[in-house]
C-alpha cells in the first residue's frame, strides 16, 4: 500500500452532517489526533456493527483527546443510522468520494461484490449483528468499500492506514488503542465461531 499524501489528501472537503457546512479534511486533524472510520454505505448492517464496535472506545479516546469521526460516501441512509444511534463521534460525507479514492478503498463490480458480500468474514459479523438486533438494508451505493485511518494531531503522520479486502474486514479495538498509544476497557465484539449451515441462515 502506497503511503498516504497527508497534504494532499487533507485538502478534500467533507460536508457535516451536523451543520452541513463543508470542511477540508486536515482540519479534523490540526488541533488532536483522529480516528476517521470511512463506511461502506450507512445502510450496511455490517458498517452499523463496526461503527458500534469502534464507538466503544469514545470515551477513551476523548479522554486522550483523540476525536472519533465516521465518513460516509453518500447521504443515502444518513438519517436511519443517526437515528439507531450506531456511532457516537462526529459525522460526514464525502460527496466526490475522493478521500475514498485517494486512501485506495476499491469499488467493486456487479460480478465482484456478489462473492464479496456472500464472504465467511460477512455471514459471521452479520450472525452478530443480528444478535445484537442490528439490522442493514440495500440502499445507496452497494459496491464502494471503506477502511479507517488514523492521523497523528497536526497531521504529522499517520498511525494507520486500513483497506477493506472483504466488506467483512475492520480494525479490531485493540489496533486501534495500540496505534494511538492509550488503554481501554473496552469489550470486543466477539467475531461469532459459527459452521456455514449457521451463517447462511
Amino acid at each position: 500500500m502506497a503511503a498516504v499524501d497527508l497534504a494532499k489528501v487533507g485538502l478534500n472537503v467533507l460536508k457535516s452532517c451536523a451543520s452541513g457546512e463543508s470542511v477540508e479534511l486536515r482540519s479534523l486533524w490540526q488541533d488532536q489526533a483522529v480516528v476517521l472510520f470511512f463506511l461502506r454505505r450507512f445502510g450496511c448492517q455490517i458498517c452499523r456493527w463496526t461503527a458500534a464496535e469502534i464507538s466503544k472506545l469514545k470515551d477513551d479516546l476523548s479522554e486522550n483527546k483523540v476525536a472519533l469521526v465516521g465518513v460516509g460516501p453518500e447521504e443515502t441512509g444518513l438519517k436511519e443510522f443517526q437515528d439507531g444511534g450506531f456511532f457516537k463521534g462526529e459525522l460526514y460525507i464525502d460527496e466526490k468520494k475522493q478521500t475514498y479514492k485517494d486512501l485506495g478503498f476499491k469499488r467493486y463490480n456487479a460480478m465482484s461484490v456478489v462473492p464479496a458480500a456472500l464472504g465467511k468474514k460477512v455471514r459471521d459479523i452479520a450472525t452478530k449483528a443480528n444478535a445484537a438486533g442490528i439490522q442493514g438494508n440495500f440502499s445507496g451505493d452497494l459496491l464502494q468499500s471503506g477502511g479507517m485511518m488514523i492521523v497523528a494531531k497536526g497531521g504529522e503522520k499517520v498511525l494507520l492506514h486500513f483497506v477493506q479486502d472483504s466488506p467483512g474486514d475492520y480494525v479490531p479495538l485493540e489496533d486501534v488503542v495500540k496505534a494511538l498509544s492509550i488503554s481501554t476497557n473496552a469489550q470486543q465484539g466477539e467475531r461469532p465461531q459459527c459452521n456455514d449451515d449457521v451463517c447462511t441462515r
